[in-house]
C-alpha cells in the first residue's frame, strides 16, 4: 500500500470522512498484510475543523500559501535584525494579510460544504500566524498535512520597547512637513504608567487564557488519540475472536457431520449384522431339516435291504 498517497488522500478529506476512511484504509493493509502500514495509518490523528481548514486553503491556494511562506521567512529575518520600524511594518503586512488569507480559508470551507464559527477561523488565524513563526508548523502546512493545532501557537513578538526605528530616507525626510497632523501627534503621545500596566496584564490574562485553552484543546485531541487507538485495539481483537470462532465452528460442523456419518455407518452394519444373523439361522434351520431327512432316508433304506 502507498502510504503518502493514502495519507494525503486522508487528509484532504473533511474531518467527518476522515476516521471512516482511515479505519477503512488501516483494515485492508492489515487484510494485505501489512503491518507496517496498517500501524502507521490506523495512528492518524483526524484534524479538528480549523485544522482541516488551514489544510485546505494549502491545498487549494497553493501559490498564496508559497507566497505566505516566504512572508513567514521575510519576518524571521527582520526580527533578527531588530530594526524597530521594519518589525511594526512587518507586523502590520502580517495582519492584513493573516486577515485576508482568514477570509479566503472561511470561503473555501464553505464551499467544501462546512460553516466555520467565529471560534474556529480566530484557531485558522492562530494556526497561520504558527505557520509564519515556526518552520515545523510551516512544513506539514505547505503539504496540507497539518494533524492538531500546533502546542506553541504564537506568531512574532511585538517589536522591543524603545527599539530606535530605522532613519527613513533623505528624501522622505525632506518632504516632512513642520506641522504633523494632530492624529499622528495623538498616535505619538506616550501611554500613561498605570494604562500600560493595565494593558499589559490584561494582555498578560487574555495569553494565559488562550494558552489554557490550547492545552485543553491539546488533551482532549490526544485523549481523543488513545481512545481511538484502544478502539482500534479493541477491534482487532474482536475481528481475531470472531475469526477464531468461525473457525471454531466449522471445526465443530465437521465433527458433527463425521459422527452422523459414523453414526449411519455403526446403523447400516446393525442392520447388516441382523439379517446376516437371521440368514444364519435360516441356514442351519435348512441344515437341521437337511440332515434329518438325510437321517430319516437312510434308516428307510435299511429297513427296505432287511
Amino acid at each position: 500500500m502507498d502510504v503518502e498517497r493514502v495519507i494525503d488522500e486522508l487528509y484532504g478529506l473533511r474531518p467527518s470522512e476522515f476516521t471512516a476512511a482511515r479505519d477503512a484504509y488501516a483494515a485492508e493493509a492489515r487484510r494485505a498484510k501489512d503491518t507496517r502500514a496498517a500501524k502507521t495509518i490506523a495512528a492518524l490523528r483526524r484534524p479538528p475543523l480549523a485544522v482541516w481548514a488551514a489544510n485546505l486553503l494549502a491545498r487549494e491556494r497553493p501559490e498564496e500559501a508559497e507566497r505566505f511562506l516566504g512572508l513567514g521567512e521575510a519576518l524571521r529575518e527582520a526580527h533578527r535584525t531588530l530594526d524597530g520600524e521594519a518589525l511594526r511594518e512587518a507586523s502590520r503586512q502580517r495582519n492584513r494579510l493573516v486577515a485576508a488569507l482568514v477570509r479566503t480559508t472561511a470561503g473555501l470551507a464553505e464551499e467544501a460544504g462546512q460553516h466555520p464559527s467565529d471560534a474556529v477561523l480566530g484557531d485558522v488565524e492562530t494556526i497561520l500566524h504558527a505557520v509564519l513563526a515556526l518552520p515545523d508548523v510551516a512544513g506539514p502546512w505547505a503539504k496540507g498535512r497539518l494533524t492538531a493545532m500546533p502546542e506553541s501557537a504564537v506568531g512574532f513578538p511585538a517589536a522591543p520597547e524603545g527599539t530606535p526605528p530605522a532613519r527613513p530616507p533623505a528624501a522622505a525626510r525632506a518632504r516632512k512637513t513642520p506641522e504633523e497632523p494632530a492624529a499622528a501627534r495623538a498616535r505619538k503621545t506616550p501611554e500613561a504608567p498605570a494604562a500600560a500596566r493595565a494593558r499589559k496584564t490584561s494582555e498578560a490574562a487574555a495569553a494565559a487564557r488562550a494558552e489554557k485553552a490550547r492545552k485543553a484543546a491539546a488533551e482532549a485531541e490526544a485523549t481523543l488519540v488513545r481512545r481511538e487507538r484502544e478502539r482500534d485495539t479493541a477491534r482487532e481483537a474482536e475481528a481475531a475472536a470472531t475469526e477464531a470462532a468461525r473457525k471454531a465452528a466449522d471445526r465443530l460442523r465437521r465433527a458433527e457431520r463425521e459422527r452422523a456419518e459414523a453414526e449411519e455407518a455403526a446403523a447400516e452394519a446393525d442392520r447388516a449384522a441382523a439379517e446376516a444373523g437371521t440368514a444364519l439361522r435360516t441356514a442351519d434351520h435348512a441344515l437341521d431339516e437337511a440332515r434329518a431327512a438325510s437321517e430319516h432316508a437312510e434308516e428307510k433304506a435299511r429297513r427296505t435291504e432287511g
